[in-house]
């Protein structure tokens, strides 16, 4: 299987209202390296997985809504804890929506799954992976 990854960061501040989460269920913030990473069976009639232009913009247009942001305030996290594991996933549906509409180009209709990764420091990470069927 063939990948090509690109890469990006946020900036965020949230809370984690839960006493699972220690000093973390108050405001702090949190500044993330996101890679996210494209597969392909087989390469493009150009050779290639993705549009490695393309697939940096639809990565700044995901998180663009995001940096600088409490994540608390937005209305699409009401009452949501938004985890590092969390994000993910929720980076991943914005990036798989965008390949299927084709934001990617006709090159990203033919992936076979994308993996999303934050990087909370250089010791602590988090992933979501899935399918694009």
């Amino acid at each position: 299987m063939f990948s090509v990854e690109v890469r990006d960061r946020i900036m965020i501040g949230h809370s984690l209202p839960d006493p699972f989460f220690g000093p973390a269920q108050h405001m702090h913030g949190a500044t993330f390296v996101v890679d996210v990473a494209f597969f392909r069976e087989t390469l493009t009639r150009q050779n290639v997985v993705v549009d490695i232009g393309a697939a940096l913009d639809v990565l700044n247009k995901t998180l663009k809504p995001l940096n600088y942001q409490n994540l608390d305030a937005l209305p699409q996290f009401k009452g949501v804890l938004t985890t590092t594991e969390f994000l993910c996933k929720h980076i991943f549906d914005a990036v798989a929506a965008a390949a299927r509409s084709g934001a990617l180009g006709e090159d990203g209709k033919g992936l076979s799954k994308i993996r999303v990764t934050l990087h909370e420091t250089d010791l602590a990470r988090a992933a979501y992976e899935g399918a694009l069927a």
